[in-house]
């Protein structure tokens, strides 16, 4: 295995099984509030935690991450649901369990390696923020309007004062001992404490009931015509895309907290083997949940078994607990997640944000925003985009040239740097064919071509070349830019001497 923790098998065992216990815990509020979003019974959310839990915990790619129904995900079904029925949201999500299988096995989990640091730190400090607003929701009550307030100010002392209590317990309780997971004992102290001193406060219980029975193998109720694929595919693929995105983030920042490494294309085939067995169990379908896979990491989970345990005892809560969960304070749950926020957001990004080049900055910046306002998605796709943009503006600067005659009369150009999109119009500029003698030679020793663009500009100044009845050579240019280069046809004279030996858009780690 490529996971090796080391240490006491036995405490590895009962860390996994008591953090797995705390993670439970903390995801029924959440499974609940997200199948609001969607508009769904909250069953349809906790089925989804179960299903997706266990079954991405057994066969993913990353030991001690948490999976379940997440907001990112439920916000994209509201559509869906809306106008076409649940029924449609489990076909949907039957289907983008496929469409992740599918980018498992084309092994298109790499690339998340091409999301930059900034993006990450954005990544994290916007998710951070997400889930800080969304336990904001816990301090508000819904008038007869359906409107929704804030709590009256003796409500919401108490509420403060128990949240408070809960992250106090969480911070100072493994500085005496770590033989109890700290979220796991705060949450019994302050429920304790709710039940026995007799505590008005808002509990599981209020939101909704959570009792039910084991989730029942359903085939969606769809028609099974072309027009119910040109429903359910748009929602497919976002649905897809998202629950990949935000999984193999939260992959990477577990890998840099746990030093050790996941594997991204198998977590694309776990969760998509997940989400396409809830959509015909009746849930929701989900990804990775940042907030309570550091809860796990936290508690010292990190094996298998703590995921896959904190799916079963959610599903035993459901079948023969729920009274008992329901009497759970939502203060102490929401604790947990401040504890979170706490320990998710990169403070140190406000240390390094005038170190850093201004470029990575507005990344960072960006991408916290975006993932706030919009959805994760969209928001690392904006900062790689951007990223890009910024790499190639930046990278266009550094293509230079030394120039000189040879023996034979030839002016040499010696390019440095990359030839590519961005740097064309600067190379166009560093010829003069109208003074340049018969023979001009480029020397790509210490530069490459590297897309298309580079290829026409090459093209170009051939034939601005050629008009003046001038011969361009190229030199050591290597085979693959020659490969390239095949489109140029006479137009371009190759001499090639010898080949530099590096490779371009060549992969060659899975």
């Amino acid at each position: 295995m490529i996971f090796q923790l080391g240490g006491d098998k036995s405490v590895s065992i009962r860390n996994d099984l008591m953090s797995g216990l705390t993670v439970a815990l903390a995801l029924v509020p959440e499974a609940v509030a997200f199948a609001f979003i969607a508009g769904v019974e909250p069953l349809v959310g906790l089925y989804a935690a179960f299903m997706v839990g266990l079954l991405a915990a057994t066969f993913g790619g990353r030991p001690g991450m948490i999976s379940g129904a997440t907001g990112a995900m439920a916000v994209v079904m509201v559509a869906l649901v809306a106008n076409h029925g649940v029924e449609y949201l489990f076909a949907a999500v039957v289907l983008t369990g496929v469409i992740q299988i599918l980018a498992g096995v084309l092994k298109l989990g790499k690339y998340i390696r091409i999301v930059p640091h900034p993006v990450m730190l954005g990544f994290v400090n916007g998710l951070a923020i997400v889930i800080f607003l969304a336990q904001l929701q816990h301090f508000q009550i819904e008038d007869a309007t359906g409107s929704m307030n804030w709590m009256s100010s003796s409500a919401l002392a108490i509420m403060l004062g128990l949240v408070a209590l809960t992250m106090l317990i969480i911070h100072f309780l493994p500085k005496l001992t770590t033989a109890l997971p700290a979220s796991l004992a705060a949450i019994l102290v302050v429920s304790l404490a709710v039940i026995y001193l007799g505590i008005d406060t808002r509990t599981v219980g209020d939101m909704a009931s959570i009792q039910g029975g084991l989730p029942d193998f359903h085939i969606p109720a769809v028609p099974f015509t072309l027009e119910t694929l040109w429903i359910i595919l748009p929602y497919a693929v976002i649905l897809a895309a998202v629950g990949l995105i935000e999984s193999l983030l939260t992959m990477s920042l577990i890998d840099d907290v746990t030093n050790t490494r996941g594997r991204p294309n198998r977590e694309c085939i776990g969760q998509g083997i997940a989400n396409t067995s809830t959509g015909f169990f009746g849930g929701m379908g989900g990804c990775a949940m940042i907030g309570q896979s550091m809860i796990n990491i936290n508690s010292g989970g990190r094996g298998r078994l703590s995921g896959i345990s904190a799916a079963l005892f959610l599903l035993c809560f459901i079948l023969f607990a729920s009274s008992l969960i329901e009497m759970i304070p939502i203060a102490a749950l929401v604790g947990v997640m401040f504890m979170v926020v706490l320990g998710t957001f990169a403070w140190s990004s406000f240390r390094i944000l005038r170190k850093i080049p201004r470029g990575d900055a507005f990344v960072l910046i960006l991408v916290s925003s975006v993932t706030v306002f919009t959805d994760l998605a969209v928001a690392v796709i904006v900062g790689v985009i951007v990223s890009a943009l910024a790499f190639a503006w930046e990278h266009a600067k550094h293509i230079n040239v030394k120039t000189w005659v040879d023996q034979q009369g030839a002016k040499v150009y010696e390019l440095h740097g990359p030839l590519f999109f961005g740097s064309v119009k600067s190379f166009l500029e560093l010829f003069h064919p109208e003074s340049d003698p018969n023979d001009v030679i480029i020397e790509f020793q210490h530069s490459r071509v590297c897309d298309h663009s580079a290829i026409e500009a090459i093209d170009n100044l051939a034939e601005k070349y050629i008009k003046t009845g001038k011969t361009l050579h190229i030199r050591h240019l290597s085979a693959e830019c020659r490969q390239l280069l095949r489109k140029a046809g006479d137009m371009v004279e190759v001499n090639v001497m010898e080949d530099p030996r590096y490779h371009v858009a060549d992969d060659k780690l899975a």
